[in-house]
C-alpha cells in the first residue's frame, strides 16, 4: 500500500495506534536494495504495523545535481517491499513534508557531532538530516526508528536528537549489509561503471586491513596507510578517519577508548561511497 498524504497516513496509523499496536518506521530515499530490506525486515519482525517512507530530502543535499541525479524508483521499490510483508509506503511530495508556513527546523545541540567527517565536506548536510528525520517522527510517532550502521555519523547524532529532544521513539541500529565482494549495499552503487564497481571493493579490503593493524601501527598511520591504498586511478579519497564511537572525535591512541570506528568516504569516479567498520565496542552495545 502506498499512501501520499500525511493526513491518510495518519488517520490510518490513528486507528492501528488506539488498537495498542506497535509502529516500526524506516526512513529512506527510495532506489532500495537488500540493505534497506534488512531494516524494513527487522521492523515487520518487532513491530505490528511497519512504515517506510520514500522521500528525496532536498534539505539534506548540497548540489544540485547530486540531488537531480538521485535515482527515483518508486515501482521497483514497492515490489521489492511487498515482498517482504505487509509495509505501508508513504511517499510524500516535498510540499506535503515541508507546507508553506510551518517551521520545520530543528534546533538541537549535536555537541561537535556534525562538526567533521560528512559535516567537513558537506556543510549544512546533517541540518537537512536532523529536519527530515524529525518531521517524520511528528508526522508518523512510531514506536521505533531503524536506521543502518552505513550511516554511521548519521545514526549517531540521530540518536543525539531524539535524546535532546526526549523523543519517544527507540533507535535500532541494523549493521552494514554487503554484497558477497564486501561492496557495502548502497542506492548509489547503481550508478558506479562496471570498471569502477569491480573496483570498489578495495575499501572494505581496507578498512579490514586497518581493523588488523591497528596491534601494531598507531591512529595516524593507519589513516595514512589507508589513504595511500586508496590512491587508485579513478578514486579520490576524502577521508579516511578514525574516531572515538561516542563523541565521533578523532583518536591519537587506541587504549583511552572502548569504543572505535573508522569511517570513510571516496570517490569511486563520479560517485561518492562511504563505509565504515567498527574496530572496537563495548558488550553493552547492541547492533542486529
Amino acid at each position: 500500500m502506498i499512501v501520499f498524504t500525511i493526513a491518510n497516513l495518519q488517520k490510518q496509523l490513528n486507528k492501528e495506534r488506539a488498537k495498542g499496536k506497535t509502529i516500526g518506521f524506516t526512513p529512506t530515499m527510495g532506489a532500495l536494495h537488500d540493505g534497506h530490506g534488512a531494516l524494513v525486515s527487522l521492523s515487520i519482525e518487532q513491530n505490528d504495523i511497519s512504515i517506510v517512507s520514500i522521500f528525496v530530502n532536498p534539505t539534506q543535499f548540497n548540489e544540485k545535481k547530486d540531488l537531480n541525479n538521485y535515482p527515483r524508483t518508486l515501482k521497483s521499490d514497492e515490489k521489492l517491499l511487498n515482498k517482504l510483508g505487509n509495509v505501508i509506503i508513504f511517499a510524500p511530495s516535498t510540499s506535503e513534508v515541508y507546507p508553506k508556513g510551518l517551521n520545520t527546523n530543528v534546533k538541537v545541540g549535536l555537541g561537535g557531532l556534525d562538526a567533521q567527517m560528512e559535516g567537513a565536506f558537506r556543510p549544512g548536510h546533517f541540518e537537512g538530516v536532523v529536519q527530515v528525520v524529525k518531521r517524520m517522527l511528528d508526522i508518523i510517532n512510531p514506536t521505533q526508528l531503524f536506521m543502518g550502521q552505513k550511516d554511521f555519523q548519521q545514526f549517531t547524532i540521530i540518536q543525539k536528537m531524539i535524546d535532546e529532544l526526549y523523543v519517544p521513539t527507540q533507535l535500532v541500529v541494523v549493521p552494514i549489509q554487503r554484497q558477497d565482494d564486501g561492496l557495502a549495499m548502497s542506492s548509489r552503487n547503481v550508478r558506479l561503471l562496471p570498471h569502477d564497481k569491480s573496483r570498489a571493493v578495495v575499501i572494505y579490503k581496507i578498512l579490514k586491513a586497518i581493523k588488523r593493524k591497528k596491534y601494531h601501527l598507531t591512529p595516524e598511520k593507519c589513516i595514512k596507510y589507508a589513504m595511500k591504498q586508496c590512491d587508485l586511478d579513478g578514486f579520490k579519497p576524502e577521508y579516511f578517519y578514525i574516531a572515538d564511537g561516542y563523541t565521533l572525535k578523532s583518536i591519537k591512541s587506541w587504549d583511552k577508548h572502548d569504543y572505535i570506528v573508522c569511517c570513510c568516504a571516496v570517490w569511486a569516479g563520479d560517485v561518492r561511497l562511504i563505509d565504515n567498520i567498527i574496530m572496537k565496542k563495548p558488550r553493552s552495545l547492541k547492533l542486529y
